[in-house]
């Protein structure tokens, strides 16, 4: 017996200055035991202060299935463009992939 999937459809309207979007080459995520927050800045060559310029809080369950989302995602670029180098060296540019205690913005 088939089963009726009753989904939703959701209208996401997106205006011209979110559409123009945010550059971030460094993020920094935190959790508490209710939520995930991801500081998103970009560091410039030469500058060792960065601002934060977006900041997004989920839910566990959302920032899980934000991950798949993502990690489906990058599965399909690296099948069509190839493997994303990265290492543990060569993290953010200049920063390491896990920056020192005591370093993050909260």
């Amino acid at each position: 017996m088939k089963e009726d999937k009753n989904i939703q459809q959701i209208n996401i309207e997106l205006n011209q200055e979110v559409s123009e979007g945010e550059y971030a080459n460094f993020v920094v995520v935190t959790h508490s035991p209710a939520e995930f927050v991801m500081d998103f800045t970009k560091i410039l060559p030469g500058v060792t202060k960065a601002r934060v310029h977006s900041r997004v809080i989920m839910a566990p369950q959302h920032a899980k299935a934000f991950l798949a989302a993502l990690g489906d995602n990058i599965k399909r670029f690296e099948k069509s463009n190839g493997e994303i180098a990265l290492s543990e060296k060569d993290g953010f540019g200049d920063y390491p992939l896990n920056p020192p205690d005591g370093s993050l913005p909260n």
